[in-house]
C-alpha cells in the first residue's frame, strides 16, 4: 500500500464517520430533542468517545435501521430499560423520547405493566415511577395532553 492509498483510505474513513455521526445527531434529535444533546453534552468532560458511540452506533446505525418504526423502537428500549431495574435516567429519557413519536401514556404504562410478568414487580414499580415523574413534568410544560402523546412526524 503506498502512501497516498493508506491517506485517501483514512479520508474515506473519516468522511464515513463523519457522515454516520450527522445521521445519528439527526435521528437522535427526532428521537430525544433537546434531552439527547444534554446526554451528549453531560460526556463532553468526561468521555466524549462515549457521547460520540452513542450517536453514531446508537442513532446513527442502530435507530436508522429498517424494520422497525420509532415508536416500536422506544417501546423496546422503554421495555428493556424498565427490566433492568437500574437505569432511572435513562429510562426516564426514553420515555419522553415515546411520547415525542407518538406513543401514549397508556402504551408506555401498558409496557411497564408487562415488564412486571418478566422482570418482577420492584423493576415494575421503579419504572412507572419513572413514567409518572415524565408525565408530570410534560403536564407542567404543557407538553402533551393528560392521556395523550406529544405525536410528531418521524422518519422512521
Amino acid at each position: 500500500m503506498t502512501p497516498n492509498t493508506h491517506t485517501a483510505q483514512a479520508a474515506n474513513h473519516a468522511n464515513l464517520q463523519d457522515d454516520r455521526y450527522a445521521r445519528g445527531w439527526q435521528k437522535l434529535k427526532e428521537v430525544d430533542d433537546v434531552a439527547g444533546e444534554r446526554v451528549v453534552e453531560a460526556m463532553a468532560d468526561i468521555s466524549p468517545d462515549l457521547g460520540r458511540y452513542i450517536v453514531e452506533f446508537g442513532f446513527g446505525d442502530v435507530y436508522c435501521r429498517p424494520g422497525l418504526t420509532l415508536r416500536e423502537r422506544e417501546i423496546a428500549t422503554i421495555a428493556a430499560l424498565t427490566a433492568l431495574g437500574h437505569a432511572a435516567p435513562q429510562l426516564k429519557v426514553h420515555i419522553a423520547a415515546g411520547l415525542n413519536v407518538g406513543l401514549t401514556r397508556t402504551e408506555i404504562t401498558e409496557t411497564i405493566l408487562q415488564m412486571a410478568l418478566y422482570a418482577g414487580f420492584p423493576a415494575a414499580l421503579n419504572g412507572m415511577f419513572a413514567a409518572k415523574e415524565v408525565f408530570a413534568a410534560h403536564d407542567a410544560e404543557g407538553a402533551a395532553p393528560a392521556g395523550g402523546s406529544m405525536r410528531r412526524e418521524t422518519s422512521n
